[in-house]
């Protein structure tokens, strides 16, 4: 018979972990793995070592289930690795453990949302462009301001850096260097070999 293993996950320091413990030890936890680690943060050494002690028949229990995903589709291919591995899982708050048909089956029901969510998108995005080109506007990356580019060539020819002449008319650096090899364009007492990507 599989033993329960607890997992307990804060934000940071100044976060305290025990009252996940507590709640994980009094469901029976027999051991309980931490981490200090944003939910943004994909490295969890406290969940990996909890995923290499398991075994098969094991139940992964935890307070929320928002301490093991940061978001839907995430906690949701992480149950997938767990059921791979025919380990259970069993949150307190939502009270969801998936040994059970009901467990399971509200996991099915979460990821047909997903995939409802996911295809939505999808379908806004394709909607959008159709609009766009349907105006007469091509999606995606807007045209080059060529005035924008005249004015940064002759800031560079005035002894102005590349980088403050990008800053002040809101161009980006790779783009300027870019324009300035296509023109030919270097600062005075520079020769072409010192603009960066030129190839000689």
């Amino acid at each position: 018979m599989g033993v329960i293993l607890g997992y307990a996950r804060v934000s940071t320091g100044d976060q305290d972990l025990t009252g996940q413990t507590m709640r994980l030890n009094q469901a029976g936890a027999l051991k309980v793995f931490t981490d200090i680690k944003s939910g943004k943060s994909m490295d969890r050494p406290g969940l990996a070592s909890l995923l290499d002690y398991a075994r098969e028949g094991d139940t992964l229990a935890l307070v929320r289930l928002d301490r093991l995903g940061r978001s839907l589709a995430e906690l949701l291919e992480t149950v997938k690795m767990l059921q791979q591995r025919q380990i259970d899982l069993r949150s307190l708050e939502e009270k969801i453990d998936t040994s059970s048909a009901t467990g399971e089956l509200i996991f099915h029901v979460f990821g047909a949302i997903a995939h409802f969510e996911r295809r939505l998108i999808s379908e806004r995005t394709k909607d959008g462009i159709a609009a766009a080109r349907a105006k007469g506007r091509r999606p995606g990356r807007q045209p080059l301001d060529m005035k924008k580019v005249d004015a940064a060539m002759k800031l560079i020819e005035a002894n102005v850096s590349p980088t403050e002449a990008a800053r002040q008319l809101g161009l980006g650096r790779s783009t300027i260097y870019r324009e300035m090899r296509r023109l030919g364009v270097r600062r005075p007492g520079e020769s072409m070999l010192s603009v960066p990507g030129k190839i000689t």
